[in-house]
C-alpha cells in the first residue's frame, strides 16, 4: 500500500473555466459547510460549523480580541472578581435582541441558570457545568457564581457561553431557537432550512461591540457534503468562500486559476484515535489490552500521513492537545512507527494473527482510510463505518464504539481544560475511565495556580501516553479558498468571524 493511492479524487479536472458571477453586486456572501448541523441552538450543537453561527448570531458577556489576545467587554462593559468563585458584571445598556426584546440582567440570569441545569440536556455540559448559578443585582448588574475556581472562566464567557432572550427562549425552547434563532450578534438569521441552507442578514441595530458591525449585507450558507461539488459551485459562481478544503484540492486551485485566493492558517484542532480501554463497548475486547493499544500506536506512520495528505502547517503530536494550549505537555512517552514491533505486541497480547474490528470516522475520509490501511498491514482487519458527526457521537456516548478516528477543536479555547477536561474526567466520552487521571484533571480545572495546574495536566498527559489510551495524530491547519473580491484574514483559532468579511 502507498499513501499516494489513498489520495482523494478531485473534480477540478471536470470543471472548465467559467466566469465567476461575483456576488459583490447584490452584497451577498455565499459559502458552504460540509456537515449537517445538529442544531442551530448554540447549546445543543458541538460541531465546528455551529460555532460559525454562535459567533455571528449571539454575543457573550466578554470577547477576546483574536489579534491582541486582550479580553474586552461585549454585553458587559465591566467585570470584577469578588472572590475566586464570584464574578460581577456591569451590563451594556441599550442593547436589543433581533426580535426587539431589550437586553438586561434577566436574560443573563435565565440563560445561565437554564443551561447549568442538567435536566435541560446541554450537548457539551462541560462548557457550562463550571458555573453554579447567576443572580440579579439590579437591571444592569449580575453575578455569576462558580462551583469552584475555574481559571479559564473568562475565555468560556467570551466564546461558548452566549446570552439568550429570556422571554423568547422560555416560550420556544431549544427546538424554537433551532428553527428561528434570536440573538444580539452582528447578523440575524432570516431563514433556516435544516440540512440545506441558512440565510443571515446584517443587524442594523448592532451595539458598539468589539466584534464590529457587519460589513456585508447578507450571508447564505449551503450544506454541501461533497467538497468536489463545492469546488464546482465556486467555479460556476455559486459560492464565494470555501473552508476546510483538502490540501491537494487547495494546491490545484491555487495553480489553476488566479481569480481565487488560497489561504492556509494553523488551527487549535487536533486529530486522534480513541480506543475502548475501559471495555465499555466490549469488556473482553482487544482494546482493553495495553499491548494492543501500543501496537496500534506503532502501526501508524503519522508523519507520512501529514506529509502526503494533511500538509500545510500541520505537525505530528505526541500528546492529546494542541501545543498552543495552556497545560499541553508534549514531553511524554512516544511510539515510533514500527510495524514489526506492532505485530510482536499483538502476538504478546494473544492476537498473533490479528483480529477484525469496526473502525469509525465522521470526517476526513482519506485520512481515516490511510489509518485503516496501516492497521490492516499489521493484521487488524478494519470494517469502515463512516457516519455523520452527530450519529457517531451518539454511538460513542452509548458505548458502542471500540475504536474511532476523531478530531476536536476545543471550541477554540486556549486551555487544555477544553479537551483533556472533556474526555478524561469520567464522562460518557471518557474511554479510559482512569481514576488517577480523572482526579488530576478535575483538580487542575478547579485551582488557579498556573504552576500547579500545569503539573497536574503534565501528570495526566504522561499517564495517557504511558497507557496508550489515545493515539494523538497531528495538529490541523485550515485551507480557505475565496473570491478575490473578498477580504478575509484568518486567525489561528479556526473561527470564522462573519463581521470581519468585507468586499474589496
Amino acid at each position: 500500500m502507498t499513501l499516494k493511492t489513498l489520495m482523494i479524487g478531485t473534480a477540478l479536472s471536470l470543471v472548465t473555466a467559467a466566469p465567476v458571477f461575483a456576488n459583490k453586486a447584490d452584497d451577498t456572501l455565499h459559502m458552504a459547510i460540509t456537515k449537517e448541523l445538529e442544531s442551530v441552538d448554540n447549546y445543543y450543537n458541538s460541531a465546528r460549523e455551529g460555532i460559525l453561527f454562535t459567533r455571528g448570531v449571539w454575543d457573550g458577556l466578554l470577547y477576546r480580541d483574536p489579534e491582541t489576545g486582550e479580553m474586552k467587554g461585549n454585553l458587559a462593559t465591566e467585570w470584577t472578581w469578588i472572590d475566586d468563585v464570584t464574578v460581577e458584571f456591569k451590563l451594556r445598556e441599550g442593547v436589543k435582541f433581533h426580535n426587539g426584546e431589550a437586553f438586561n440582567a434577566d436574560d443573563v440570569v435565565y440563560t445561565v441558570n437554564y443551561m447549568v441545569n442538567p435536566d435541560n440536556g446541554v450537548k457539551v455540559m462541560t462548557n457550562v457545568s463550571w458555573m453554579k448559578s447567576a443572580e440579579k443585582v439590579d437591571d444592569s448588574t449580575v453575578r455569576i457564581n462558580l462551583n469552584a475556581p475555574f481559571p479559564p472562566a473568562e475565555d468560556y464567557l467570551a466564546s461558548v457561553v452566549v446570552i439568550y432572550p429570556d422571554e423568547y427562549y422560555a416560550e420556544v425552547g431549544p427546538s424554537g431557537m433551532a428553527t428561528k434563532p434570536v440573538g444580539t450578534g452582528p447578523y440575524k438569521v432570516d431563514t433556516v432550512e435544516p440540512g440545506q441552507r441558512y440565510e443571515l442578514s446584517a443587524y442594523a441595530d448592532y451595539h458598539d461591540s468589539p466584534k464590529g458591525k457587519a460589513q456585508i449585507g447578507k450571508i447564505e450558507i449551503k450544506t454541501i457534503p461533497d467538497m468536489n461539488t463545492q469546488v464546482a459551485e465556486l467555479f460556476n459562481g455559486g459560492l464565494d468562500f470555501l473552508w476546510n478544503v483538502p490540501a491537494d484540492q487547495a494546491d490545484k486551485l491555487a495553480e489553476m486559476d488566479d481569480r481565487f485566493d488560497v489561504v492556509n492558517a494553523q488551527a487549535i484542532r487536533i486529530g486522534y484515535i480513541t480506543m475502548d480501554a475501559a471495555g465499555a463497548a466490549d469488556p473482553d475486547g482487544p482494546m482493553t489490552k495495553k499491548e494492543v493499544r501500543q501496537a496500534i500506536y506503532h502501526a501508524i506512520d503519522r508523519q507520512a500521513i501529514v506529509d502526503a495528505l494533511v500538509k500545510g502547517s500541520s505537525e505530528v503530536i505526541n500528546a492529546g492537545c494542541a501545543p498552543i494550549q495552556f497545560g499541553c505537555d508534549l514531553s511524554v512517552t512516544t511510539y515510533d512507527y514500527d510495524p514489526e514491533k506492532a505485530k510482536a505486541l499483538l502476538a504478546e497480547a494473544g492476537y498473533p494473527d490479528g483480529f477484525e474490528i469496526d473502525f469509525y470516522a465522521y470526517r476526513d475520509r482519506p485520512y481515516a482510510e490511510a489509518l485503516m490501511g496501516m492497521l490492516n498491514e499489521i493484521g487488524i482487519k478494519t470494517n469502515f463505518n463512516y457516519l455523520k458527526y452527530a450519529a457517531l457521537r451518539e454511538k460513542r456516548e452509548k458505548k458502542e464504539v471500540a475504536i474511532s478516528f476523531q478530531t476536536w477543536g476545543s471550541y477554540s479555547l486556549p486551555d487544555v481544560s477544553a479537551i483533556t477536561g472533556e474526555f478524561f474526567t469520567g464522562g460518557p466520552l471518557d474511554d479510559a475511565q482512569d481514576p488517577e487521571i480523572i482526579d488530576w484533571v478535575k483538580q487542575a480545572g478547579s485551582i488557579t495556580d498556573r504552576a500547579e495546574r500545569q503539573a497536574l495536566y503534565s501528570k495526566a498527559h504522561a499517564k495517557i501516553a504511558d497507557e496508550a489510551y489515545w493515539v494523538p495524530l497531528w495538529t490541523y491547519n485550515v485551507n480557505y479558498v475565496l473570491s478575490k473580491e473578498l477580504n478575509f484574514d484568518p486567525t489561528d483559532d479556526e473561527v470564522i468571524r462573519f463581521a470581519d468579511f468585507s468586499w474589496k
